[in-house]
Formats: structure tokens, sequence, C-alpha cells
């Protein structure tokens, strides 16, 4: 199977490679602020939004431990990643009524990984007739919030749901 570049990944993979290290690791040497997009930090595992989403609340779940696949983790950690996944279910459809979610994981270049390096899980929100369609076909993507927006609503609603989850 051919590995398909899009303009997206081209952009982003441009824009941070004068960066020394993982990006993921790097947030985490980071405040939770916006600007890094970690929204939740968890024993073993994190949330983080997408910087170049597929939709809003296109959100990730990264291990701190830097390894390339699922299977390098150790079994608590896959085991938070799957805890927080469904955390993560519960926040996007409080915040955005999705119909549908896309989860996954892109395990090396060939299968599309931007980074992988450093194992993540994808979770997107989804609705009949969205339009992440436009991505492929215009090099566009239609968001109707901020990032920081979006930051701000799933950090406040994912605080509640896993006050209530503990």
């Amino acid at each position: 199977m051919n590995h398909i570049w899009s303009p997206w990944r081209m952009k982003y993979i441009e824009q941070h490679e004068h960066l020394s290290g993982c990006i993921f690791c790097m947030a985490l040497e980071q405040e939770d602020t916006p600007q890094n997009l970690i929204l939740y930090r968890g024993i073993t595992t994190f949330t983080i939004l997408n910087r170049y989403p597929y939709t809003s609340g296109h959100l990730m779940i990264v291990p701190y431990a830097h390894q390339a696949s699922l299977e390098l983790l150790d079994p608590p950690t896959r085991a938070e990643i799957m805890e927080l996944t469904t955390i993560a279910l519960r926040v996007l459809r409080e915040a955005y009524k999705p119909e549908a979610f896309n989860i996954g994981a892109n395990i090396g270049t060939a299968a599309g990984a931007g980074i992988a390096a450093h194992f993540h899980i994808h979770v997107v929100p989804r609705w009949g007739g969205d339009t992440n369609f436009m991505s492929t076909l215009a090099d566009t993507r239609v968001l109707p919030e901020t990032l920081e927006d979006s930051y701000w609503r799933l950090t406040r609603i994912w605080e509640s749901i896993s006050a209530d989850h503990a």
C-alpha cells in the first residue's frame, strides 16, 4: 500500500522540522495552557488536542513513555490509554453532541503516523455530512471554533467528568 502525504501533514512537519525532539515529550515539559493543548494528565498517559484537527474536539491519548507501538507499553499504561479514551468519549459527547466517532492509531509512517516514534490514539468526533473531506479535496479544514475555545470547553468538562469518575 502506498503512503499518501497530505498537505496538512507536510505543513505540520515543515513547521516543526526545526524542533529537535518529540512534540509530545516537549508538550509534557510545559505548563498546561491553550498553547500546549494538554487537557488532562493521568498517571502514565495524557490527553492533548490535535493542533491540526479534522473536526472540533479532535484529540489524542498519548502515553508518557516515548514508544513507537502499543505492544511496547506496559499493561498499566495500555489500561490507562483505554480508560482515558473512554472518558474522552464522554467529554466529547457532552461538549459537541457528535453522532459518531473515529478512534484509531496509525502505527508506523506507512500507516500514516505523522509522529511515528511516539504512539498515540486519535479520538475524532463525527457528524453525518461533516466536512472532513475538505482537507482531501481542497487543503482546507472547516472548524466552528478556535483551538483555544476547544481547550477551555473540554478542560472544564474533563475536570467535571473525571472527578465523577474517580
